[in-house]
């Protein structure tokens, strides 16, 4: 016997099976640096239009985590993709490099100012260095991701010209009249020792002690002729709070201008009271005390006992106001107020004329010798001040409750609002309502929700205070007149020669500034402020201190993408500090992605063991699957990921990848440039699939152009599970094996698989960076040196064969999918052992019939069998297998004629030429003769 291995086209590639993605991604990597990979996506598009990408700055401290990853890898393939569809797309990473976490890990790590540090510009010089260790590990983490842009000259918040570009940024918004000074109650962590921003604060469930006080009524005779009582003697107003430590700076008690309140006598504890509370939370009340009888003596509007001088538990006489802050959500419907500790309270404050009482220190101990709770901290002085309110006769109730309360986000701790002295960007002067409008009408939200979330944090958005009492910062460059308090007449002049010091010195040059320098004599009536700016300034004026500076980016940018937890603070800051300068958002668009969690939904966390690192996936799986996950899994809402999540993701790689591996096998020995067949003398099956991949093309870069990239995942993997894998590479593996090598049926298919392979390998480039370049490398033929600098393919603009459109070969394809089911059950029963031992009959209605007698003695090689046949569907027998549309029958019967040695077909002429006994005609056709033509399949 003959062996005829050589005569066949086998496939050969250097591209391996296994993708070994943890050895080769690194070698990958130092290649495209070498290469200058950016550089060359950048110079591809030089002139084309531009599309910006504003790279919102990661914090520079600690390893990156899977967040990071999952904001890095869609910035990614947004900037992949749009180079792709023609734009200049650069990409300039950025770093948020001031601020307390830093500040405090140096203080931890190395030291504190007076001890390690001689002086503060020591000290911030070292979280200045600090700050560069962290960047140089997370650019090494984001790189490993395959991110692709300008690392070398990334953007950070601490370099001098970026720090002085902020402090002209902050001059711009004075002299528009933004900022203002005020002593207002702001969010105070007594871990920072700072006030903190609302996006610096979050809500966790804490347990506080609740009290009910009572605050004795001077005028109580008064007091029972306003409500219409025969008499209230020893009358309190009650009210309830879940913060005793502030009840010693009480300054007055709110009731609502829209309540009734009742005079109410009963019996707690053993002790007779007369009590005032809201008329609409008087049976809940009772039912808290545990009181179950009681006697209206009673009523009046709450307008109406306004003026009544009470008895503060700390000893002082203060009103009773009207406030309409008051509701009756809970507690009494009579509103303790400090103003000092809430915003509310300080309102109607200032509204009244009634100074505040702040004795709280920073760190949230009252002084030494402060009454009843010196030296105490605010967090731990309640059951104090309830010993010493029952101690005074005016403890009505206490208990304990779960309430969602403000905490630091970086300590975890509970939170104040504490009045102090405090720089603020005010809301008013149209300010809020640009910024308003831009997100009603001028801004794109990917998902619309965005839109909602962003305008409800803007809804009596309160004036953002800006100043922070810390040392690692951007300065807030003034001077204040130490009497008045005022800024210097001259303070907008100031800024430019400021700036242009910090722009040579870094923000040291501020902090070294003889103010004698810049106000001369003036000096001796003015100090420098020393506070510093909150960090969300910082990165928040970056669309003027690098979109609007780098000449290779643009102001606005195209897109803002970060997390949802970025509503409330970079997509915020960034919208207000823009609506104040310019009247409108530095973006025309907000992306905002959801964050990682475990399989069952937990939020990550290292207690809990669920923490997937990128860097364990990466050198496990490689990042290729780390980004499939990535763009698979819906952004929009929490991405769950697990081991088992990847396991499944790496399944569909390697899908992906053998889909690649095959195309790129059976293209060897084609010249693209001189091998390809013309589009019109393709075989029908080649034109179906390359208009398919067509019609495919437009699809997945709309996807790409909306962000829709698990759509795009979807597209791609369908189209190697089915259309290609499970029916196009399959057949023409016949073609590509057995016909000859040159020959017109085989160079048709190779032409397709050029075609696919070209569009393939840009389609996952944004998304599988390192295998769509490692394919890349492997095509044959002249092509630039990174797919992520060419542009989508365009060449398979091509019709289907006549009227075998996608309607008739999705027929086929049906008849195909019963034949395999047919054949499967005939092997299990040992009738065949392979679809080449087995003859086919297909059962067809009229449609079906016409479209599957079109191809003739070629819809063999679509069904993978030796032999096929056609009958009407009327003669379907009762045993054969019937498809669901009811239009399709198939039965299975073993070939008997001999077995082609070659091709393993088994059909009549098998020996016709006493030459070749074991070969079939058309083997020996493609051996020694003209070679066999194809028409459809």
């Amino acid at each position: 016997m003959t062996d005829y291995k050589s005569t066949l086209n086998l496939p050969e590639t250097d591209f391996p099976m296994r993708g070994n993605l943890p050895k080769r991604e690194p070698d990958m990597l130092a290649s495209w640096e070498a290469r200058g990979l950016y550089q060359a996506m950048r110079d591809a598009r030089a002139g084309a239009p531009k599309y910006v990408l504003h790279d919102g700055p990661p914090y520079a401290n600690g390893d990156i985590h899977i967040g990071h990853a999952v904001n890095k890898v869609l910035k990614d393939i947004v900037i992949k993709c749009h180079v792709l569809e023609g734009f200049d797309a650069p990409y300039v990473p950025g770093w948020d490099c001031h601020g307390l976490p830093i500040e405090h890990k140096v203080e931890t790590t190395i030291g504190k100012i007076g001890k390690e540090f001689a002086d503060a510009n020591a000290f911030r010089d070292a979280c200045r260095a600090y700050a560069h260790e962290q960047i140089d590990i997370q650019k090494a983490g984001f790189k490993r991701l395959g991110i692709v842009g300008d690392w070398d000259n990334p953007y950070l918040t601490m370099n001098f010209e970026t720090e002085a570009e902020i402090v002209r940024t902050l001059g711009r918004l004075v002299a528009q009249g933004h900022l203002r000074k005020g002593e207002k109650p702001v969010y105070w962590c007594t871990d920072c020792q700072s006030a903190l921003a609302e996006a610096e604060v979050e809500y966790a469930d804490k347990t506080s002690l609740n009290v009910d006080v009572a605050f004795p009524v001077q005028d109580t005779a008064e007091l029972a002729r306003r409500m219409g009582a025969d008499e209230a003697n020893g009358a309190s107003v009650v009210i309830w709070t879940t913060t005793p430590w502030t009840l010693p700076s009480n300054r007055f008690v709110c009731v609502g201008d829209a309540l009734d309140y009742v005079l109410v006598r009963l019996v707690k504890d053993g002790v007779a009271r007369t009590l005032v509370v809201a008329e609409g939370l008087l049976i809940t009340v009772l039912a808290r005390w545990g009181v179950a009888t009681h006697q209206v003596l009673g009523r009046a509007k709450g307008p109406e006992l306004t003026g009544l001088i009470l008895q503060a538990p700390w000893g002082d006489s203060v009103p009773l106001l009207d406030g309409d802050h008051v509701t009756l959500e809970a507690g009494t419907g009579c509103v303790h107020s400090a103003p000092a500790y809430g915003l509310e309270d300080f309102m109607v404050a200032q509204r009244h004329g009634i100074e505040s009482l702040s004795p709280v220190q920073d760190d949230g101990t009252f002084p030494a010798d402060f009454p009843v709770i010196g030296g105490m901290h605010v967090q731990k002085c309640g059951n104090r001040v309830a010993e010493y309110l029952e101690d005074q006769g005016v403890l009505v109730h206490k208990d304990r409750q779960a309430h969602s309360y403000p905490h630091c986000w970086r300590h975890k701790t509970p939170v104040i609002y504490r009045a102090t002295p405090q720089w603020f960007i005010a809301m008013q002067g149209g300010l809020l309502d640009s910024a308003r409008t831009a997100v009603d009408s001028e801004i794109t939200f990917t998902p619309e929700w965005g839109r909602n979330r962003l305008s409800a944090m803007l809804a009596d958005r309160p004036d953002w205070c800006i100043s922070r009492q810390r040392n690692w910062g951007s300065p807030i460059t003034l001077f204040v007149h130490k009497q008045t308090m005022e800024l210097h007449p001259d303070t907008e002049s100031f800024f430019e020669p400021i700036a242009a010091r910090i722009e040579q010195g870094g923000i040291n040059a501020w902090f070294d500034l003889d103010a004698r320098e810049l106000l001369g004599d003036d000096a001796d009536h003015y100090r420098k402020t020393t506070d510093i700016l909150d960090v969300w300034f910082d990165s928040g004026v970056t669309h003027a201190s690098v979109l609007a500076k780098r000449d290779e980016l643009t102001f606005p940018a195209d897109l803002y993408l970060e997390g949802s937890d970025q509503h409330r603070g970079w997509f915020q800051s960034s919208l207000l500090t823009s609506a104040a300068l310019h009247g409108h958002a530095p973006y025309k668009a907000l992306l905002t992605h959801g964050f990682a969690v475990d399989a069952k939904g937990r939020k990550m966390s290292k207690s809990e063991g669920n923490v997937v690192a990128p860097q364990t996936v990466m050198d496990k799986m490689g990042a290729d699957v780390l980004r499939l996950w990535i763009a698979a899994t819906d952004y929009t809402k929490e991405l769950a990921v697990s081991d088992e999540i990847l396991k499944r993701t790496a399944d569909a790689y390697r899908r992906i990848r053998n889909t690649s591996r095959f195309m790129l096998a059976n293209l060897s020995g084609f010249d693209p440039a001189t091998d390809q067949v013309a589009t019109a003398d393709l075989v029908a099956l080649d034109r179906w699939i390359l208009a398919r991949a067509s019609d495919l093309q437009s699809q997945i870069r709309g996807h790409y152009m909306r962000h829709e990239f698990g759509a795009v995942y979807q597209l791609v993997h369908n189209f190697c599970v089915n259309e290609l894998g499970g029916f196009y590479l399959d057949i023409v593996k016949d073609r590509q094996y057995t016909c000859q090598a040159d020959g017109h049926p085989r160079r048709s298919a190779q032409t397709a698989l050029y075609h696919l392979i070209e569009a393939f390998s840009r389609w996952i480039a944004p998304i599988l960076s390192f295998t769509a370049q490692e394919i890349w490398a492997e095509i044959p033929g002249q092509r630039r040196e990174f797919v992520f600098a060419d542009q989508w393919h365009t060449d398979m603009n091509v019709s289907y064969a006549d009227d075998l459109d996608n309607d008739f070969w999705l027929r086929v394809l049906a008849a195909r999918d019963l034949v395999n089911q047919a054949i499967e059950v005939a092997r299990n029963a040992k009738v065949v052992g392979g679809s080449l031992e087995a003859a086919a009959t297909i059962y067809a209605d009229d449609t079906m019939y016409a479209a599957l007698a079109h191809l003739g003695d070629e819809l063999r090689f679509t069904t993978l069998t030796s032999a096929v046949s056609l009958a009407p569907l009327a003669d379907v027998p009762a045993d054969a297998h019937r498809n669901e549309a009811g239009n399709l029958g198939v039965t299975i019967a073993a070939v008997s004629d001999a077995k082609c040695e070659r091709c393993w077909h088994r059909v009549p002429d098998v020996g016709s030429d006493p030459a070749h006994a074991d070969i079939c005609g058309r083997c020996v056709s493609n051996i020694h003769g003209d070679g066999e033509a194809r028409q459809f399949a």
